[in-house]
């Protein structure tokens, strides 16, 4: 439903697919003006929102998922089996206590899970970016970071993390695999990285 939100915003008809005309005025809305920039946010936001289609984060694990993504958290099995397909009380849990977010208690670390094509996380985050966009609902209501500023969300990472100069290293392995460690802290799913890197290169700005 996002990307059909982009393509609502950047005037065009929201079919919910992306090609050269999305990437043209989606890249234009968002005030992306370098072909090397668009090219490699789109590809990166589209790895990490599964083809555009996941904008809010699943926190819907088993127990057996959670001791090996958050083993810190859920150190022994009776824990895990505890929390198991609960994504509230996950998010309460592993979010508690850091980025800004209160304790369990506070439902913070479920109110601010991730959000947006590349997971804005944590009420410091969140508040960060309301701040960044002027929007004060952002802290009140922040599914919107998922409905209406899920690509804005991502054009502000790459900004405070200012990504874009990694970007116009070009389009090589080398830069992509740099490029996702930034964003992902590994090379998980590099080859459909870089595929997408490579079929939006083709388009124009």
């Amino acid at each position: 439903m996002s990307l059909k939100k982009l393509q609502e915003l950047s005037g065009i008809a929201p079919d919910g697919l992306f090609g050269e005309q999305t990437f043209k005025a989606g890249s234009a809305y968002l005030g992306i003006t370098e072909h090397t920039h668009g090219v490699h946010f789109f590809a990166q936001v589209g790895h990490e929102t599964g083809n555009f289609r996941t904008f809010t984060e699943n926190l819907n694990y088993s127990a057996q998922a959670l001791r090996k993504t958050f083993g810190k958290y859920f150190p022994d099995a009776e824990t895990a089996e505890k929390y198991a397909r609960r994504p509230e009380m996950i998010a309460n849990r592993v979010y508690a206590n850091r980025m800004g977010n209160g304790s369990p208690e506070s439902g913070d670390g479920w109110r601010y899970r991730g959000r947006g094509a590349l997971q804005l996380t944590g009420k410091d985050n969140y508040s960060a970016f309301a701040q960044a966009v002027n929007d004060p609902e952002v802290l009140d209501n922040p599914a919107i970071v998922a409905e209406k500023y899920a690509f804005t969300s991502a054009k502000f990472f790459f900004d405070k993390n200012n990504l874009w100069r990694i970007c116009e290293e070009g389009f090589s392995r080398q830069t992509i695999e740099k490029l996702t460690r930034r964003i992902n802290g590994g090379l998980n799913g590099i080859d459909h990285r870089v595929a997408l890197t490579r079929k939006f290169s083709t388009y124009s700005l």
